[in-house]
């Protein structure tokens, strides 16, 4: 089921919608594309990160000012998630991928060359309108390029990739940063783009058009995205100064108004009768856990513990290095035993992994923090590619997309959540006990997400083309 290089089709191929799960043939090269492009997504949330001095410098703006650069890719990603996932429902994969990942590349170009501050932001911005299709698809992609009994193995490519992205992310922008320029971090991930925009022309079959969205979909659009761009503009800036928390408040009439609307009132529908709300909260409570955890061990270590950055550097990347070993053999249990107990088993470990850094006693060594951040990025990769399985098996035909996005959003939620609420518990409790308070606070969350993922989906789980039960799907 591949078309071949001209474009034209083979017996067999069939213009597919995103939320369609035909029989096909497994193709474990598009599979790939799906992780390697959610990796090069994630990886544009902290990379800029590290560059923010050197930008400021180099265009003659101040720290603020160059900070949105990474404001200006962040905030679209997460407010655009709902709507395109709405947008995409009804719209072929094929030429919404290509338009979105050649998008995104030419955008990167385009940050690279920024001669103003206005120009590189703009490009951020565009550049994360892309990111946001992509963050849709790609699970989409995913589930769609095998079959059915083989989605927990496939699905563990971008959600392990995802995530580890976004941890690699600061080391490898220092790195271009050292030896190449600021520049080049925008630079590096365009030959990536290439390479999945060729694949996806070649071996995915061609079907659906690109069609613009309708008056209805532009004003649920708005109201999300300025809900939830309220709603991270004050959890980032509240992060530095707590006031900025009210803030917050402001973001709730035009999500309310959303969410009681005919854009919002299908979208809680859906999740509610596929029995996914308790799902989408473990992702959340495991997203907020990784995040806070991240952020705690690597301040604390070098501020309280005066470890070198280098050894801090290392010492965090054991998390994701259990990860991705664990991430590949999660998908095959979670095929063979089914993705909820693998799931289950997963939260479980990355809680323990979690709670044992709570009380180290004297242990704040960078070994052994290690093998504790070890054992929770074992969980971590074990849940990942289970859960995603979970959430995207239950969609109904024509609706993957939007529950794509919904829990895209509420993993991206998490990411952002994480650091402000451990800054904010760090605070309450003062620099003696913040580290342990900001850890305790981790680990609740990741503990959190075990029942969440072990109760039984309420709701009919056996909606059309859709599985949320512990056994595998069986193959149509």
């Amino acid at each position: 089921m591949t078309g071949d290089a001209s474009g034209a089709e083979r017996p067999g191929d069939v213009p597919e919608r995103p939320g369609d799960v035909p029989e096909v043939h497994d193709r474990w090269l598009l599979v790939s594309v799906a992780g390697v492009l959610s990796f090069v997504a994630m990886l544009d949330m902290n990379i800029v990160n590290v560059a923010l001095a050197d930008i400021s410098q180099g265009l003659g703006v101040s720290v603020a000012t160059a900070q949105w650069a990474v404001l200006g890719y962040q905030l679209p990603v997460v407010a655009l998630l709902l709507p395109v996932g709405h947008w995409l429902d009804d719209m072929g994969v094929r030429p919404a991928l290509l338009a979105a990942t050649a998008g995104f590349g030419l955008c990167g170009a385009l940050a690279a060359a920024s001669p103003w501050a206005f120009w590189l932001i703009a490009a951020r911005i565009g550049q994360g309108a892309c990111g946001a299709v992509l963050f849709v698809l790609m699970p989409v992609l995913a589930v769609r390029s095998v079959r059915p009994e083989l989605r927990g193995r496939a699905m563990s490519v971008p959600a392990t990739l995802g995530p580890l992205g976004a941890v690699v992310g600061p080391a490898a922008g220092g790195l271009l940063l050292d030896h190449l320029g600021w520049r080049w971090i925008f630079l590096v991930k365009i030959p990536l783009c290439l390479v999945a925009l060729a694949v996806v022309w070649r071996a995915m079959p061609r079907g659906g058009r690109l069609r613009g969205p309708d008056r209805r979909s532009l004003a649920d659009a708005a109201l999300v995205a300025t809900g939830v761009t309220i709603l991270l503009l004050s959890l980032t800036l509240g992060s530095a100064a707590p006031a900025w928390l009210a803030l917050a408040f402001v973001a709730v009439p035009p999500l309310w108004w959303w969410l009681r609307g005919p854009g919002g009132r299908p979208v809680t529908g859906l999740l509610r009768a596929a029995g996914l709300l308790r799902v989408h909260g473990a992702v959340l409570a495991l997203a907020v856990g990784f995040a806070a955890m991240h952020y705690v061990v690597a301040l604390h270590l070098q501020r309280d513990e005066d470890v070198s950055a280098t050894t801090t550097g290392l010492t965090v990347l054991a998390f994701p290095l259990g990860m991705g070993l664990a991430g590949p053999l999660g998908g095959r249990l979670a095929d063979r035993c089914g993705a909820r107990p693998v799931a289950v088993t997963g939260a479980a470990l990355t809680a323990t992994g979690l709670l044992l850094l709570v009380l180290p006693g004297d242990g704040w060594s960078p070994p052994e923090v290690t093998w504790r951040l070890v054992l929770a990025g074992l969980g971590m990769g074990l849940t990942g590619g289970p859960t995603q399985a979970l959430v995207m098996g239950a969609a109904p035909p024509g609706r993957a997309a939007t529950v794509g996005s919904t829990v895209q959003l509420a993993r991206s939620l998490g990411f952002t959540l994480g650091p402000a609420l451990a800054t904010a518990a760090w605070r309450l409790t003062g620099p003696d006990g913040g580290a342990r308070t900001g850890l305790a606070l981790a680990a609740t969350a990741a503990c959190l997400a075990v029942p969440l993922l072990a109760l039984p989906a309420r709701g009919p789980a056996n909606l059309p083309g859709g599985t949320t039960d512990a056994t595998p799907a069986a193959p149509r």
